[in-house]
């Protein structure tokens, strides 16, 4: 069973460092597990940013790779509050 995964969060500060990090920590991410993720900004609050991984084969693998590229890449410096709010789907059936 594949999961797809959405991960949203604030911006807090500037942004150009904060997506220079978020890009660099997905590119790891894929490279790592073969998932390449989508990055998407609320249309109407452009703070609010949300990761999409989709059809993800080894959860676990899966998610311990995003702690290791969260962790090398600082990316909760750039997070209001620190969160990120991490929701996991699955196919209805």
């Amino acid at each position: 069973m594949h999961v797809h995964y959405f991960v949203w969060y604030e911006i807090a500060g500037d942004v150009a460092p904060a997506r220079a990090a978020i890009d660099a920590m997905m590119a790891d991410i894929a490279r790592a597990t073969g998932v390449r993720g989508r990055l998407l900004m609320r249309r109407d609050r452009s703070a609010t940013w949300m990761e999409v991984y989709e059809s993800v084969a080894d959860p676990a693998g899966f998610e311990r790779e995003i702690a290791n590229a969260l962790a090398r890449h600082d990316v909760g410096r750039f997070l209001a509050g620190g969160a990120r709010h991490v929701e996991a789907f699955v196919a209805a059936s």
